[in-house]
């Protein structure tokens, strides 16, 4: 009896500490939520009408994430592989340089203003092809 309890304490515990150690890291916000798009025209904005550009320009360029390098096992270039980054990933905590994200693009300037809140804006309007 002794045993289930101290084994469901610890369980308990567990599943405590893991869903507590998931909470987004408060120093950084939601930067997509966050987007102004109201200069945005979002059916220009797309992967394939603006996105692919900038990331294959600022992101996907040879011996970065482009389809060979991969580098950091992240390949930006095609939209499945982009979408899926930006989605699961720290993308845009990335892009904008915050708190605890490697700032990209690497040994480059931060990108524009503009570049930065295009890409916000397509995370925030549902990562149109």
């Amino acid at each position: 009896m002794h045993k289930t309890i101290l084994a469901f304490a610890l369980f308990s515990l567990a599943l405590i500490f893991a869903v507590a150690s998931c909470k987004k890291d408060s120093n950084n916000p939601d930067y997509a939520a966050n987007a102004d798009c109201t200069a945005i025209v979002t059916a220009d904005n797309t992967y394939t009408n603006s996105i692919k550009a900038i990331l294959n320009t600022g992101c996907a360029s040879a011996g970065c994430h482009d389809a060979i390098s991969v580098s950091s096992g992240v390949d930006l270039s095609n939209y499945a592989n982009s979408k899926n980054v930006f989605q699961n990933n720290n993308a845009l905590c990335a892009i904008h340089h915050g708190s605890g994200c490697k700032p990209m693009p690497n040994g480059s300037p931060k990108l524009s203003d503009a570049t930065i809140n295009k890409l916000d804006c397509w995370a925030k309007n549902g990562y149109a092809e």
